[in-house]
């Protein structure tokens, strides 16, 4: 079974990235993540990212300021994870967590000291040569 999730990475105009951790009670709990979340039923990527942004970080963005930069193709016991990976710069509204997980902004050269889900680790290196 294929599950396709859209993620963003959120850019500061410190050139930081937001991260998230997934709360407790939640399936890998504790690790760092891109925002994001899974493409609904006749969803594109881009309007569940702007769903997901608005539901679980209260900021709102436009399609217009998704840039797609990678994806993930990752294969978990369960299932295999496909997740287009966006860039955004402008959203309205300051991030905050909605949904009990802890945020944080990170620089490019840190994020390796995130713990993080297996499917994000391979996409590190590409936002850390994009900023």
């Amino acid at each position: 079974m294929i599950i396709l999730v859209s993620a963003v990475a959120l850019v500061d105009s410190d050139g930081r990235v937001l991260l998230a951790k997934r709360p407790e009670g939640k399936a890998m709990a504790g690790l760092w993540e891109f925002p994001g979340g899974k493409v609904e039923p006749g969803e594109t990527p881009e309007a569940a990212l702007i769903r997901e942004l608005r539901e679980e970080l209260d900021v709102d963005t436009e399609e217009s300021c998704l840039a797609p930069l990678t994806f993930a193709s990752h294969a978990y016991p369960d299932f295999h994870l496909l997740m287009p990976l966006f860039v955004c710069r402008k959203w309205q509204g300051t991030p905050r967590p909605q949904e009990g997980q802890t945020l944080e902004w990170a620089m490019p050269a840190r994020l390796r000291d995130y713990p993080m889900p297996p499917a994000d680790i391979p996409l590190i290196p590409i936002i850390r040569d994009l900023l």
